[in-house]
């Protein structure tokens, strides 16, 4: 019995993985039922203790499904298994009750797992069609939703265009008619503009010339009768610019709406006519997830309606303020004329006079500019001659300084070693009296300068006070508004 319990212990060490191992598989031939070992035991019956210790005790070796004959290979002949006859009831585990039972358990364990199987499969078929039914609906009451949603963003669209249609033409209609405010405003203006530019101007006089005469006060009484005619229109001025930025607001406000529509328009359109098989559809996982909603259909509605509704105030408003203008326009004065023609009378007078001086003054210039350009010539012919007497000095000087490199008793001073330090002094003594005549014309040269300076200043106050009433204050003064230029539509 210790050969048998030391050859086979780990036949039934493991009957976990037994009946895997040992059954054999289910065939349509005949051979397949038959027992290739038929005396061999059966795997261990679950329902009998897992690990016998009766006849059996676990050996180290590693359990195997190798046939009997390699099994046995090792084994002396005194050690080997006894004959299967006399064997049997050694082997034996098993009762054929045991064997049955097994039997019926697969079986019913079988029919169990395939009625669970069907079962299953019923079950899961009935819920692809109803998940299939749920998802069609679902998307079905979605695209209504969004066909819902779209028509109702087309007809807010629709309301906000007509509206912002009448904002608009509102808005060009007051911008006309400020625009004739401010061409009233600037054209009576202009002679009150005119009178304190050239006031602000004559004050750029200089020297002599800067004097109260009768031009100065004929322009500060045209100043004081044109102040008074602009303070209305003025006010009124300013009313229409800040009632066309709120009608641009209003504007604004629509625009920006429309615009949001329109893209929301075109999304939900294009929400609305996708289908499974549409192009550009994929998967965004977690997009279920992110609210970024700001508002509900009320807010959404009542958003829009408050921008028609400011519009319409605001459109209210336009067209009163517009009345208002039309029939302050005929108000101007036109008292500003005879001052104005007064005014130029005494600038074309005082022109004259100064005129006169200028020409004057611009003969001495000449006379004075043509000798200052003599003397510059003669200037420009003493640096040259200077200049001249630079190589000459050059030579000489590196004669004398090659000619002190001579040996020992060749440094005679010779008559060559004599010439060339007279030569030496009397360039330098031509320098001298070339820069004396040099500095000399200098001279005359500021001289002359400084009187063209006098000449130029006296030119320039002349030339500056004719150029201020002549070109500056006549120049503005030469477009003077009519009254049907004043009041004139666009």
């Amino acid at each position: 019995m210790d050969s048998v319990r030391s050859a086979f212990p780990a036949k039934f060490a493991h009957p976990r993985s037994m009946p895997t191992r040992f059954l054999p598989a289910i065939h349509t031939t005949a051979s397949s039922y038959k027992n290739p070992f038929p005396n061999r035991p059966l795997p261990q019956s679950y329902s009998l203790p897992w690990m016998p210790s009766t006849y059996y005790k676990t050996a180290a070796i590693k359990p195997t499904l190798a046939p009997l004959a390699k099994s046995s290979q090792g084994i002396s002949a005194g050690e080997k298994l006894p004959s299967l006859s006399t064997s049997t009831t050694v082997f034996t585990r098993y009762t054929p009750e045991d064997w049955y039972k097994s039997n019926g358990t697969n079986c019913r364990e079988s029919e169990a797992s395939q009625k669970n199987a069907e079962r299953l499969r019923a079950d899961t078929s009935r819920l692809i069609d109803d998940k299939y039914r749920q998802t069609k609906k679902t998307q079905v009451e979605s695209t209504r939703n969004l066909g819902v949603r779209a028509n109702d963003i087309a007809f807010w669209k629709s309301e906000l265009r007509h509206e912002l249609d009448e904002v608009i033409g509102e808005t060009n209609a007051l911008t006309d008619v400020k625009t004739r405010l401010e061409r009233a405003l600037a054209e009576s203006e202009a002679p009150l503009q005119v009178a304190q530019e050239c006031l602000l101007h004559r004050e750029k006089r200089m020297g002599i010339d800067l004097v109260r005469d009768n031009v100065e006060e004929q322009l500060l009484t045209e100043v004081d009768v044109i102040r008074s005619c602009r303070e209305k229109m003025q006010q009124f001025l300013d009313k229409a610019k800040a009632q066309i930025l709120s009608n641009r607001a209003a504007q604004h406000k629509l625009e920006k709406d429309l615009a949001n529509k329109q893209v929301a328009h075109r999304i939900d359109d294009r929400c609305h006519h996708l289908m499974n098989t549409s192009h550009g559809i994929s998967y965004y996982r977690g997009v279920e997830q992110v609210d970024a909603t700001i508002s509900v259909p009320e807010s959404w509605a009542k958003f829009t309606n408050d921008n028609i509704l400011r519009s319409q105030s605001q459109r209210a408003a336009s067209a009163k303020l517009r009345g208002d203008i039309e029939n302050l326009l005929p108000v101007t004065a036109s008292e500003m004329r005879r001052q104005f023609n007064a005014v130029n009378v005494a600038f074309t007078k005082r022109i004259a006079e100064m005129a006169d001086a200028k020409r004057k003054t611009q003969t001495h210039l000449a006379k004075t500019l043509q000798e200052i350009f003599r003397m510059e010539r003669n200037i420009e012919a003493i640096q040259k001659a200077i200049r001249d007497q630079g190589p000459p000095l050059k030579v000489a000087q590196t004669r004398l300084d090659e000619r002190t490199r001579r040996p020992n008793m060749e440094l005679c001073r010779d008559t060559a070693q004599l010439r060339l330090v007279n030569e030496v002094r009397d360039i330098g003594e031509t320098v001298q009296t070339l820069q004396q005549q040099l500095r000399d014309s200098e001279d005359a040269l500021q001289m002359l300068v400084r009187a063209k300076a006098v000449l130029q200043h006296d030119l320039a106050v002349k030339a500056n006070s004719l150029f201020i009433d002549q070109e500056k204050c006549m120049g503005m003064r030469k477009t003077f508004p009519s009254t049907a230029r004043l009041l004139a539509p666009i």
